[in-house]
Parts: structure tokens; C-alpha cells; sequence
């Protein structure tokens, strides 16, 4: 038995489909591809059981068979290619010639019957979206998941459809993130919690596509169809904690600042800041910003002055530079607006500028104690 493929084609789409295997498999089948080979159509699967990416490629054969080839030995191999069109031989000693240009290659493949078989997701939801929507959603808010074994929970992001819109959060309980789209309803309201793993893959894939993803869920796995991919996830299970709670719901000082002005001036000041703490002091008096830090320890200090927009008493508060830098920095607005109303209270972080129409983005940003406070 045999297909044809182009090179440059299957290691495009290997690479994509095996970005969800480890290198430390509890099972020695995970290391390897699933090929279910039907004429002229490869499906190919991968998982770590937690995560499964089953993905179609279009070949040349008349022939059906399924096997399972070893990852790392393949994707090595392609690798090297220059474009050409690729023959793999199936024989039936469990060995697969593969046949190049210039020269014949031979490696050796396992039964398929040990490979774990995708979950079918059954009395499914769905929603569909927009690919560079769903990988700003996860850009938004998966830097500030949690990675804390005793509150698995909040090592993923929250998806929540309504019929008023589609609310993406997430939250180490130092830094909180909700992004929000109004534009896109769902008819059938749920609530889950994506891992990180299935979420990075799929950010990196769908930034800037146009293509259209559709999002099936039950109570316990969701997937993820594009492309003639399909990412199938086991949900987070537990409840996830009340953010809504946490967030300010009057904050009457308001600052507008150009991001790029205040991420700069941040970076340098926190060089000068306790190890320990990472705390930054923020104080706003009339339209003058200024930004102080140091460390005791090293008698290491800086701070800078920044113009700025501000309404508002004018106020003094702290913030962790570490956590303040890491949502500046995934934000891509020119200015931002903080919104404040005491100096032991949350600042809300969000762009003021750069929105489509219906997109809303809150950062929350939990101050620190300040010594004179």
C-alpha cells in the first residue's frame, strides 16, 4: 500500500498536528501519529490524552490502512527536504519506505490499535466565530492564568457564551483579565474552562486568519474545527471563582496615557525595584505622571515623569511592575485608560483606542501596600 504527498505540505501540517505531543509520554503509542489512510485522504490524530489534534491531508492512493508512524523521526526527516513529491510504502512487516528524489528511507510503525481513540463529543453546543477573534480572546487573557496544582481551576481560561455575547476570562488571583465580544451571541448559554495547552496551539495557528472556527462543547470536552483540523480538549472541572466580584464598579479618577510612553517607562523603573516585591509607586498630580521605585536592600531607586491625561483628586498607588508590564505588553492600543478610585482598590486596565466595535477588553490591577499609605 502507498500515498503520494507533497514534502513541504505534510511537514506544514505534521508540525501542526504534533504540537500537542510531549516529549515525557506516560505511553509509549504518544509518541506517535495516527495515520488512517482512505484512498485519497490521510487523516492523521495525535494526543497526550488530554489534548487530541486530528487533521486531513490530501494525497495521492487507492489504498486503505491504518498505522501508527513515529513522530520524531518523521518530523526530523521532512525537515530536510527540499519541495518534492514524497512516496511512503506500507509494508506488511510493520516497516514504511519513504521515497524521495535521491534516496529510500525505512523506519518501522506500531499496531493502531493502541492508539487512544478520539472522544466524540456528544449532545454538543456550538458557536461559531471568527479565527483572529477567538486568537485575540486567548492572546487577551491566557498570561494571566494561574499554574498552581492545589486550584486546577484557574489554570485555563473561562469561556462564557450568553445570549448578550461571548466573555473570555482568566485569573491567577494577582492579575484578572475579561475580554468581552457583544457582537457574537450564543443562542444556547454555557460556561467551561479551557486547559492552556489546546489554547496556546491554537493561538498560534489562528492569529490574523479569517477563517471561520466553530466551537463544539458538552459538560466535559469541547472541539475546535477549521481548516480540516480538529482540536478536541477535556475541560477544566470545577467551578470557576466569581471575577465579576473583584472588579470595581465605581471609579471616578480616570487616566489616559500613551501605552507605549508608560510600558517603556515602567521596564526601566522596574529595573530599579525590590527583587522581592517588584513594587512600582504611581503618583498622579494634575496632568504630570511620575513613577518611583527602589530597593532598600541595594539602595538602588529611579523614577521618571510622564505627561498624561488625568481626571481626578489627585492620588498615590502602588502596583507590582512585573504583573503592570505583562498587560501593558498584551495590549496593542496607543493609549490606555486606568481607571482608579482608591489607593487600596484595583485599577481596571483597558485600551482606549484600537476596539472594534463591540470588543472590550478590562485588565484588573491589584495595587500593593504602600509604607506611607
Amino acid at each position: 500500500m502507498r500515498f503520494i504527498v507533497s514534502s513541504s505540505y505534510l511537514l506544514k501540517k505534521l508540525q501542526i498536528i504534533g504540537g500537542v505531543i510531549n516529549s515525557n509520554n506516560t505511553m509509549p503509542i504518544l509518541e506517535n501519529f495516527l495515520f488512517e489512510l482512505s484512498e485519497n485522504k490521510l487523516v492523521v490524530s495525535a494526543s497526550d490524552l488530554e489534548t487530541t489534534i486530528k487533521g486531513v491531508i490530501e494525497v495521492e492512493s487507492t489504498d486503505s490502512i491504518s498505522i501508527a508512524v513515529p513522530y520524531k523521526i518523521l518530523i526530523d526527516t521532512l525537515k530536510t527536504f527540499s519541495e518534492q513529491a514524497l512516496t511512503f510504502i506500507i509494508n506488511d512487516n510493520n516497516t514504511i519506505d519513504i521515497v524521495s528524489n535521491n534516496g529510500k528511507y525505512t523506519l518501522a510503525y506500531l499496531d493502531s490499535n493502541e492508539f487512544p481513540s478520539v472522544v466524540e463529543i456528544e449532545n454538543a453546543s456550538q458557536v461559531t466565530l471568527m479565527g483572529d477573534i477567538l486568537a485575540t480572546a486567548i492572546q487577551s487573557t491566557f498570561f494571566a492564568t494561574g499554574n498552581d496544582d492545589l486550584r486546577p481551576i484557574m489554570n485555563g481560561v473561562f469561556f462564557n457564551f450568553t445570549e448578550e455575547g461571548l466573555i473570555f476570562a482568566a485569573t491567577d488571583a494577582h492579575k484578572l483579565v475579561k475580554y468581552e465580544r457583544q457582537d457574537i451571541k450564543s443562542d444556547q448559554p454555557a460556561a467551561f474552562v479551557i486547559p492552556k495547552k489546546p489554547l496556546n496551539l491554537l493561538k498560534g495557528i489562528l492569529a490574523g486568519s479569517e477563517t471561520q472556527v466553530t466551537i463544539e462543547y458538552n459538560e466535559s470536552n469541547a472541539k475546535f474545527s477549521f481548516d480540516q483540523l480538529d482540536y478536541v480538549c477535556r475541560l477544566i472541572d470545577g467551578t470557576y471563582p466569581n471575577y465579576e466580584a473583584v472588579i470595581p464598579k465605581e471609579n471616578p479618577n480616570k487616566l489616559i496615557v500613551n501605552r507605549n510612553l508608560i510600558l517603556n517607562s515602567t521596564k526601566r523603573i522596574s529595573n530599579f525595584a525590590s527583587k522581592a516585591t517588584h513594587q512600582m509607586r504611581i503618583k498622579i498630580v494634575g496632568n504630570s505622571l511620575q513613577i518611583f521605585a527602589e530597593d532598600i536592600e541595594y539602595n538602588n531607586r529611579a523614577n521618571e515623569t510622564i505627561p498624561c491625561n488625568y481626571e481626578g483628586d489627585d492620588m498615590e498607588i502602588g502596583f507590582n511592575s512585573k504583573f503592570f508590564i505583562e498587560m501593558l505588553s498584551n495590549l496593542s492600543s496607543d493609549e490606555i485608560l486606568l481607571e482608579m478610585s482608591y489607593s487600596n482598590r484595583p485599577g481596571i486596565l483597558t485600551p482606549a483606542d484600537g476596539l472594534d466595535e463591540g470588543e472590550k477588553i478590562y485588565m484588573l490591577v491589584m495595587p500593593t501596600m504602600l509604607s506611607n499609605a
